[in-house]
């Protein structure tokens, strides 16, 4: 079962996202959530249970309450306990290249991309994510 994990505080990215999924199956679920926080308690629950798990997150890096960032730190300190590789790409708004630079120091992040994206960046992910 394929599942994504959409983390995101801004509601038109949501809406653009469901937009962009809703015509395809790439996923059989897909979250939607502005709470990092409790992906995070929820991987952390699950960290045994592969079944459970995402495995793509889809990461705002800038909110206001728990930052992408915040995110980033805290899986990265689970990764040694979790049961399943999570394939995380970080969605931002920033174009400053210390951004991508630092996002690109965690393992588990498989790429950094610009906001807006579209359907073909989403297909593109896909295809690598599936055929690899």
């Amino acid at each position: 079962m394929r599942k994504l994990i959409f983390i995101d505080d801004d509601p038109i990215d949501h809406f653009l996202m469901k937009h962009i999924l809703r015509s395809k199956n790439y996923f059989d679920t897909t979250t939607y959530t502005i709470y990092g926080s409790l992906v995070l308690d929820y991987i952390e629950e699950n960290k045994a249970n592969a079944e459970k798990l995402p495995d793509v997150i889809f990461l705002d890096l800038n909110m206001p309450q728990y930052s992408g960032w915040e995110f980033l730190d805290r899986l990265q300190k689970l990764q040694s306990e979790i049961n399943k590789e999570i394939k995380v790409y970080v969605i931002s708004s920033s174009l400053g290249p210390a951004d991508r630079e630092t996002s690109s120091k965690y393992s588990f992040v498989s790429e950094f991309i610009s906001k807006p994206v579209d359907k073909y960046e989403i297909e593109r992910i896909v295809e690598n994510q599936y055929t690899c």
